[in-house]
């Protein structure tokens, strides 16, 4: 699979191990930065990020950010993007399955063994296709501020 990456200053350690550990498994990942400790402001690595995911260059991406909050909020402020912050195995595998999840935010302070975890559920769960989760998403996709 083809997975793209971003992340804030805070963020540019777990990246560096979770390409390597994406590498290590065959996967193709490219990197949309930002590749030092200066800070810089978040959004701009999530907006060049999810515009990859959206024209196909990438099939899924992964953002980092101190909390994951932020670059997960700036995800979804992207038309066509589902981006959920995640801490275990089992809310990476939900979101895949029940919400169709094409990019996912961490925690740049998440112990290894965790996000190995995370990061297979996340690439190797397939949506579940199921009719009121494809409803469900169709209004995510559909609601427009009044």
């Amino acid at each position: 699979m083809k997975i793209g990456i971003a992340s804030d200053h805070r963020g540019v350690k777990l990246k560096k191990e979770i390409i390597h550990y994406l590498e290590e498994q065959g996967h193709e990942v490219v990197n949309y930065g930002t590749n030092s400790t200066d800070s810089v402001d978040y959004p701009d690595y999530a907006f060049r990020l999810c515009d990859a995911v959206l024209d196909g260059t990438v099939e899924r991406g992964i953002v980092i950010c101190y909390t994951g909050i932020g670059m997960c909020m700036a995800c979804n402020k992207v038309e066509g993007i589902r981006c959920a912050k995640v801490e275990n195995r089992e809310e990476a595998t939900m979101t895949r399955l029940h919400n169709d999840a094409n990019v996912m935010a961490l925690r740049a302070t998440m112990p290894e063994k965790t996000m190995k975890e995370i990061v297979d559920a996340f690439i190797n769960t397939p949506f579940s296709n199921e009719e009121r989760h494809l409803k469900r998403i169709a209004k995510l996709e559909s609601h427009h501020a009044h």
